[in-house]
């Protein structure tokens, strides 16, 4: 089964890139070309960071951590539930044998 591709127009500060991709892909790469001219505009506006390269990697850094904070996250609130389950599963254990 092959998937068509289809070649997407994205604009990111203002300058436009065309771009393959699969067509099943297409919003999700316009979502996140709309993602990353954000933090890019947002960087620049700053006025800290100077050149389109700089602000790239900046924003690239800046979306990495922000997606390696929520994986961090989810592994905390898995060990959570965990921990409240098997809480829960002695305290119920402890009700049943009375």
């Amino acid at each position: 089964m092959s998937q068509k591709s289809t070649t997407v127009e994205v604009k990111i500060l203002d300058k436009e890139y065309l771009v393959a991709c699969p067509e099943e892909e297409r919003e999700a790469l316009i979502r996140a070309a709309r993602h990353l001219d954000g933090k890019m505009r947002e960087i620049r506006s700053s006025g800290k960071v100077f050149g389109v390269e700089r602000i790239a990697v900046m924003a690239a850094l800046n979306i990495t951590h922000e997606l390696l904070e929520r994986d961090s996250m989810s592994d905390a609130t898995s060990a959570i539930l965990k921990a409240m389950g098997s809480k829960l599963d002695q305290a119920l254990g402890e009700n049943g044998n009375h």
